[in-house]
């Protein structure tokens, strides 16, 4: 009996916290005057997602946008892979002592650090640049944790039979652990990835031309402007355009996403 109990209360959550989303993709297809009406018909148009695809520039925002998150995810993939190999296999002093401050940034929003980037970015002459929008995330201590609990669970027997083979640490760790750690790649990407297609603030803040502005900048200039502020069928129609290939690959990649947590030992 409570085991029904506790899987109905999930499945009402559930349909709680659909209900933005679905309102969201009924009023994205619906005409202009139909938007906000409490009938409910089936009359269903296209035309809010052409007028806003022309309306605003979201082909550059897209280019901008995958450029950012696919950049920053790979350097991420190499920084936090040679991390989370030091920190799992190699022996060096004050190991633990680095790990725990090295974690430690997980515990400090990125928000706290936005006026020392700023800075350090207008020294660099990086504002108002791609470059500058990616920097502060080259490293990523939660993929550095990630990947260490998926190295340390690796048998060592693999290492002592690629070192008889004669594979030095480069080719022990890109033959053996990454391909081997693959289900955490898929994971630590999603998050990577989502993340930085959802970040507002820093770019925001860092970027001021249509140039360089990811799509979640130019979905808000979109909303907040004069002509469509008031129209939310071309507003949610361009939230979809934003949010869409998040979905869509949560969906196709949510099994590897959820398997790969709990072999690193996140329950």
């Amino acid at each position: 009996m409570t085991k029904k109990i506790s899987y109905g209360f999930m499945y009402i959550l559930a349909a709680v916290w659909l209900i933005p989303l679905i309102w969201t993709v009924w009023t994205s297809f619906r005409p202009k005057g139909l938007a906000l009406s409490s009938s409910i018909t089936f009359d269903f148009t296209l035309a809010n997602f052409s007028h806003v695809w022309q309306a605003a520039p979201f082909a550059t925002y897209y280019g901008n946008t995958l450029f950012i998150v696919i950049g920053i995810f790979a350097i991420q993939f190499f920084t936090a892979t040679m991390a989370a190999f030091a920190f799992a296999r190699l022996e060096f002093w004050g190991k633990g002592i680095v790990f725990m401050l090295f974690l430690a940034q997980i515990m400090i929003p990125a928000d706290v650090l936005i006026f020392p980037n700023y800075t350090i970015l207008r020294d660099l002459s990086l504002l108002d640049s791609k470059v500058g929008i990616m920097i502060p995330y080259f490293a990523s201590a939660f993929g550095v944790f990630l990947l260490r609990q998926m190295f340390k669970s690796i048998p060592f027997e693999l290492d002592e039979a690629a070192r008889m083979e004669g594979c030095n640490l480069w080719q022990i760790l890109w033959r053996i652990y990454v391909p081997l750690s693959r289900p955490v790649y898929v994971s630590f990407g999603l998050v990577s990835v989502s993340y930085h297609w959802n970040n507002f603030l820093w770019p925001l803040i860092v970027t001021n031309s249509v140039e360089n502005r990811p799509l979640t900048v130019g979905l808000a200039i979109f909303a907040q402007s004069f002509e469509t502020g008031a129209q939310w069928s071309e507003v949610t129609a361009a939230t979809m355009i934003v949010t869409l290939p998040l979905l869509l690959g949560f969906m196709v990649f949510q099994r590897q996403f959820m398997s790969s947590f709990i072999h690193s030992g996140i329950k």
